[in-house]
């Protein structure tokens, strides 16, 4: 067993697949002792299960490290306090939280349902908040603090027929990002992982994509909830297979003024806002069209 995480404890929601799989069987390998949170539910949320969880803690076991599985729906603000006091009690403390856990809805916007877009939101979202919230309540009380780690995804910029993962997405890095300010005082830092990974959430995206391994983005996640990212919050990284990047923070890029401290009007906006600050070129539409292109030849295939 290794010793980066030694004494560490970490727990991790989406658990039993993919990319939260390789990030608790990791976190174990580096000598934490992980709590495997997984509901073993479908992509959609149905057929909930336990069994995905257990194999993950037998196998970490099997390996000689320590663990324990607690299966519920991290959308229910209940089941993420029984995550964090199910680590409390057998071992102490919660260091760090790594929220995977999450499902998928695609529909394009004006065919979307009021529950897919509902169910999506509870589970990346709300889900998200209900770790945070449960766990940053120890880590501030704790000497040694603790670190948060969201799940996002590039996606948070648009996405034709996932604006409810979108938006979802979106709203993770706005909710890191205020947890990273509100708990910076109490030595509790919060960051976001947007990954890309061969996973059963990206198998079925019909074009080519940069993608990778779960087991890279694993070992960033591995990095967070160390010691050695102690001064790193407020942050959102991509990991796609080699590849580590780091996103802007936002931030106005121009501006303009109403003459003598005045009010704008429709029509001087009109005149004056194509001249001045004008627009930026939204990231997706750029190569929309390409992707359609590819979409379509894939059907004709």
């Amino acid at each position: 067993m290794g010793t980066f995480l030694e004494d560490k404890v970490i727990a991790v929601t989406g658990g039993g697949n993919g990319i939260g799989r390789a990030v608790a069987l990791l976190c174990a390998q580096e000598g934490a002792r992980v709590v495997v949170a997984d509901y073993g539910v479908a992509m959609d949320g149905s057929d909930p299960s336990s069994e995905v969880a257990d194999a993950v803690v037998n196998e970490i076991r099997a390996s000689g490290g320590t663990a324990l599985a607690v299966a519920g729906d991290v959308s229910k603000f209940q089941t993420a306090a029984e995550i964090v006091s199910a680590a409390v009690d057998a071992w102490g403390s919660i260091d760090g939280v790594v929220c995977v856990a999450g499902n998928l809805r695609e529909r394009m916007i004006f065919n979307m349902s009021e529950d897919e877009f509902d169910s999506v939101i509870a589970v990346h979202l709300k889900g998200h908040f209900n770790l945070y919230r449960h766990a940053s309540a120890i880590m501030r009380k704790q000497e040694t603090g603790g670190s948060l780690v969201g799940f996002t995804s590039a996606a948070f910029v648009g996405s034709t027929a996932q604006a409810n993962y979108s938006a979802a997405k979106g709203g993770i890095i706005s909710l890191t990002r205020s947890a990273a300010l509100s708990l910076h005082r109490y030595g509790v830092r919060a960051n976001c992982i947007a990954p890309v990974a061969k996973t059963r959430m990206s198998e079925n995206v019909p074009f080519e994509i940069e993608t990778g391994e779960p087991s890279a983005v694993a070992s960033m996640a591995a990095y967070l909830v160390s010691d050695a990212s102690v001064d790193i919050t407020g942050q959102t990284y991509t990991v796609v297979g080699p590849r580590i990047s780091v996103w802007n923070q936002p931030q106005e890029l121009r501006s303009m003024f109403a003459a003598d401290g005045g009010e704008w009007t429709p029509r001087d906006i009109a005149e004056w806002l194509p001249r001045t600050i004008k627009s930026e070129e939204h990231p997706m539409l750029g190569d929309l069209a390409a992707r359609m292109a590819q979409m379509e030849k894939t059907k004709q295939a």
